[in-house]
């Protein structure tokens, strides 16, 4: 019935011709979509095409290792090996794929527990030494601008104000712009919520 479904709605089709995945089963949120003729998978579909395709700020390789990262931060398979794929055919190195994971990693436990001390606004929490080892970030191989870039975007979908607000200023400070800002966390919004629909 899915397959079915997906075959009828050449929207669908085409997004996923557009991301490489020609193998997929429609999960029940997709499905749910595809039986009712949602004008939502028109609107998805070009969303999507605009974050990856129609940049202006982000250069293509950084692109697909921030959406890589959104899917690696949601634990989508599925996406994972497609934008892995697609950022190695657009120059990243093994290395750096390795870094996007490690970044989103320490990402999702400085995101709680920075939270955390954000929520609680206790000395004791504020002032007490986080101990969490960060070497990464000291000199990435990403570099330092994009690697904060990246820190950005998972920590706005993580949700963590007091991440966020220090990565952005970190970004401004190594010399990024507040366009390429927006248009990386718009990407990681966007994958986000290609993710919710597909997985």
């Amino acid at each position: 019935m899915s397959q079915d479904l997906l075959v009828q709605n050449e929207t669908f089709t085409n997004l996923l011709n557009d991301l490489q995945v020609p193998d997929y089963t429609p999960s029940s949120n997709a499905t749910q979509l595809l039986q009712a003729e949602s004008k939502y998978i028109k609107d998805l579909k070009i969303n999507v095409s605009n974050v990856l395709n129609n940049i202006q700020y982000l250069n293509r390789k950084e692109a697909l290792l921030l959406a890589f990262a959104v899917a690696v931060n949601e634990r989508f398979e599925l996406l994972k090996e497609s934008f892995s794929a697609q950022a190695r055919e657009a120059g990243a190195t093994e290395a750096e794929l390795a870094e996007v994971i490690a970044c989103t990693s320490l990402m999702n436990a400085n995101n709680i527990f920075y939270r955390f001390r954000h929520f609680m606004k206790k000395e004791y929490y504020s002032n007490t030494p986080a101990g969490i080892k960060m070497s990464i970030m000291m000199n990435p191989v990403l570099g330092k601008e994009f690697f904060e870039l990246l820190s950005l975007v998972i920590s706005s979908i993580n949700g963590c104000e007091m991440c966020v607000t220090s990565h952005e200023q970190s970004i401004l400070q190594h010399g990024g712009s507040e366009s390429k800002i927006f248009e990386g966390v718009k990407l990681g919004a966007i994958i986000k919520s290609l993710i919710t629909v597909m997985a």
